[in-house]
């Protein structure tokens, strides 16, 4: 069941340069790195990643994803919702929606993902461009129900190639930063 429920009240992301009060060190480098999430999760696993697929299939855009892509209020759109994983425990939510009439035009095949990471297709294909990061505290109830946790921080950004546009979110559960402090030295 993807987890599409209506816009939470106050929702905003927002850039670096907007954000007040600023996370610690850590969790600001982890937010706004642009390098690709995926290899980074791959290094700190010590190549222990993989990807779960969660949900995918076409349904309504929630209305801050709609803004972020430019479209109509209410416009289908393919969504991909996974856990991106070290070692078997799941260390990112991260959902990635596109419009059905970008993906049809774009070349790009998110339903034939399965367990292979968008992010690193989209960071392969120098064609794309990335745009500004955008950070939250992601609502509680857009989390899968075993991943639920108040001020959950995540980040979003869109990635363009000609017509073809894909939003992608990534949401950093406590179970990242418990790894993440077991591999640093002064956590």
């Amino acid at each position: 069941m993807p987890h599409s429920k209506p816009l939470a009240p106050a929702l905003l992301w927002l850039p670096q340069s907007q954000l007040t009060p600023l996370p610690d060190a850590q969790t600001l480098d982890w937010l706004f790195d642009e390098g690709s999430l995926t290899r980074r999760l791959t290094r700190l696993s010590d190549n222990g990643f993989s990807v779960t697929p969660l949900f995918e299939g076409w349904q309504p855009l929630r209305a801050d994803e709609c803004v972020a892509l430019e479209l109509p209020e209410g416009s289908e759109g393919w969504v991909r919702e996974v856990y991106l994983r070290g070692h078997g425990e799941a260390w990112v939510f991260a959902r990635s929606v596109a419009a059905r009439s970008s993906l049809q035009d774009g070349g790009l095949n998110m339903d034939e993902l399965g367990s292979r990471s968008l992010g690193e297709l989209l960071f392969c294909d120098q064609a794309f461009q990335r745009r500004a990061i955008e950070v939250c505290h992601y609502p509680v109830e857009w989390l899968p129900s075993e991943s639920r946790a108040p001020q959950l921080w995540g980040r979003r950004s869109r990635f363009d190639r000609g017509s073809l546009s894909v939003l992608v979110a990534e949401i950093f559960l406590p179970t990242l930063w418990r790894a993440v402090c077991a591999n640093a030295e002064n956590c």
